[in-house]
């Protein structure tokens, strides 16, 4: 009698986006979620990048009280208010930052990690309102402030100025902090796009990034349809962006524990 054929579990395979080859699941996880083949970076959650980063079972989470609401009573496809709910319901996350403290390497920080699932990780009052506390409380309590960004939607278009506003206050909050001598790093991951990059993302006192993270303001796409010319080879990755001076260093996401404890060591914070 003929044995019936054992198919292959599903999800213990995926494919990777930049080599496309097959790789096993559990091996990509192992490395934090990067290919073994190409070290392409996959992206993950805000509540993974801090157990990546933090120290287990230091972190504690701010402000998590905030919830959005809908100012202008905005419909696009659907009910702005119906997309909360949705992207709530999706994702468990309240809105699209989470903030806190933490240790890293045993060091207390002020760390605040953005989350390009709920809405494209974009900045709406309560993102912005939360990093502006995030980072007045670093300044208030002397803290090392970390912020990780993952956000291809910059300024969230549904809340209209209230959004646009967060880009300043958040940048005001970041300059007190200098002023009082506090350190401030910034890790841009892909993708960090649009008002974010264009504000608190950029502003770091040490900026580092991903490897072949996009970082940028407009797309290439919509950059190249403007003005209608051919963008260099690797416009907008990270490591075009290192070569011209945007950011400081590339750092693979094994090695950014260690790398931000070592910098916080280096400025005496």
């Amino acid at each position: 009698m003929r044995r019936p054929k054992r198919g292959v579990p599903e999800g213990l395979w995926l494919r990777c986006p930049g080599c496309q080859a097959a790789i096993f699941r559990q091996e990509a996880e192992d490395r934090l979620n990067v290919c073994p083949e190409c070290e392409y970076h996959f992206t993950v959650s805000a509540k993974e990048r801090i157990r990546q980063v933090l120290d287990e079972g230091t972190f504690e989470e701010w402000d998590a009280d905030l919830k959005p609401s809908d100012p202008l009573n905005f419909t696009d496809k659907k009910p702005y208010a119906e997309r909360l709910g949705a992207e709530q319901a999706r994702t468990g996350l309240s809105d699209a930052a989470i903030t806190g403290t933490g240790m890293i390497r045993a060091r207390r920080v002020a760390f605040g990690v953005t989350d390009s699932a709920f809405i494209m990780g974009s900045m709406g009052s309560v993102v912005g309102e939360r990093l502006t506390r995030l980072a007045e409380r670093a300044t208030k309590d002397r803290l090392p402030l970390i912020i990780v960004s993952g956000s291809g939607g910059g300024a969230r278009m549904h809340e209209g100025i209230h959004s646009l506003m967060q880009m300043a206050k958040v940048s005001a909050a970041l300059a007190r902090h200098d002023e009082a001598g506090g350190l401030f790093i910034s890790v841009l991951t892909n993708p960090t796009m649009g008002g974010v990059a264009a504000s608190f993302a950029s502003l770091g006192d040490v900026v580092f990034a991903e490897p072949k993270a996009l970082i940028g303001f407009a797309g290439p796409r919509t950059i190249k349809a403007t003005i209608r010319i051919e963008l260099p080879e690797g416009f907008q990755t990270s490591e075009f962006l290192l070569e011209h001076g945007f950011v400081d260093r590339i750092v693979s996401r094994d090695r950014l524990k260690s790398e931000i404890a070592r910098v916080i060591d280096y400025c005496g914070k």
